[in-house]
């Protein structure tokens, strides 16, 4: 008789392959830091994941649909900060439009490690569907949530007039973290950070006032 093989059990199968699959995003972020998006191959990916390129093949089948993938796993990094960041902070509008804010500066969000990746996906989204389906898919839900907590912070707006307002917020953020990422030297998160509090308080009167003690 010959051997009988045996086949994992399915679970360990399973957390096989999201293991092999993290291990491949991650190589995914370390090549585009080190050889840029363009340059950026399943052979690269592979080789610094220490794994063969047909591993990569076989979970990502194309550049294409890892790197897609990859900006989707920062996207989905980004938004789990920002609700974790929101769940601490209870039900105050206040309250939580500074921790979606102190999140957006955290280095997890917009680290050195962090930023040339968004740059490097965000100088694409003309040019490449997938990705910019990514983007609006994760962006529309975050302007939803932010535009809720302005019609709650400020009642007395329309929703269109709230919908502005989380404009100009997500506008801002955006302004300072381009600013983090071609000036890293002269720039840095917790002045970006003070700086956006000032900007929002000014656009909104005594918005960031403390309350009285």
């Amino acid at each position: 008789m010959g051997e009988v093989t045996t086949r994992k059990p399915r679970k360990e199968r399973k957390e096989n392959a999201e293991r092999r699959r993290r291990q491949l995003l991650d190589a995914a972020r370390r090549s585009i830091l080190t050889h840029g998006l363009a340059r950026t191959t399943l052979a690269t990916v592979a080789e610094e994941a220490g794994l063969s390129q047909g591993v990569a093949v076989f979970y990502f089948t194309s550049k294409s649909g890892l790197l897609t993938e990859t900006l989707r796993d920062l996207y989905e990094g980004y938004e789990s900060l920002w609700m974790r960041a929101l769940e601490g902070a209870g039900d105050a509008p206040l309250d939580r439009l500074m921790a979606l804010l102190a999140a957006d500066f955290s280095a997890e969000a917009c680290g050195p490690d962090v930023l040339p990746l968004w740059f490097a996906f965000w100088g694409e989204l003309r040019f490449t569907g997938q990705y910019a389906e990514v983007a609006a898919e994760f962006d529309a839900r975050r302007h939803a949530v932010l535009s809720d907590i302005w019609a709650a912070l400020v009642p007395e707006v329309s929703r269109t007039e709230a919908d502005q307002l989380a404009e100009w917020m997500e506008s801002l953020t955006d302004g300072y973290w381009q600013r983090l990422h071609l000036a890293p030297e002269s720039y840095d998160r917790a002045r970006a950070l003070s700086a956006s509090k000032v900007c929002l308080s000014r656009l909104v009167p005594d918005l960031l006032r403390a309350p009285p003690g």
